[in-house]
């Protein structure tokens, strides 16, 4: 990960407890197959500032968690396994520092 640039994975059993686990003044961004998608540079954008991903378990999410969201992302049309849906979201989150750190592992 480039300089400056933190990734904690924190697992919440409960949606409940969730928001005792997101750090403070970070944006709630929570994937979901019906939110926008962006492209790398918009993505990256939100890595602007400290964003927390949240990533539902089998069920999904209940409508109250992703109403508390300030953005729905989808990474695919598709259904993604979870352990699959964390490892694409971990690259897209590399791609983006390093695009905001002018290193030139992205290409457009």
């Amino acid at each position: 990960m480039p300089k400056g640039y933190e990734v904690v994975r924190v697992a919440v059993k409960s949606e409940d407890r969730l928001a005792s686990a997101i750090l403070k003044g970070a944006r709630l961004i929570v994937l979901d197959e019906r939110g926008v998608d962006l492209t790398t540079a918009q993505f990256a954008k939100l890595l602007a500032t400290p964003a927390a991903f949240v990533i539902g378990g089998a069920d999904g999410l209940t409508a109250a968690t992703k109403e508390k969201a300030d953005k729905l992302l989808r990474l695919s049309a598709m259904t993604l396994p979870h352990a699959l849906a964390q490892l694409v979201l971990l690259e897209q989150i590399y791609r983006a520092a390093t695009l905001l750190t002018g290193h030139p592992y992205h290409r457009e």
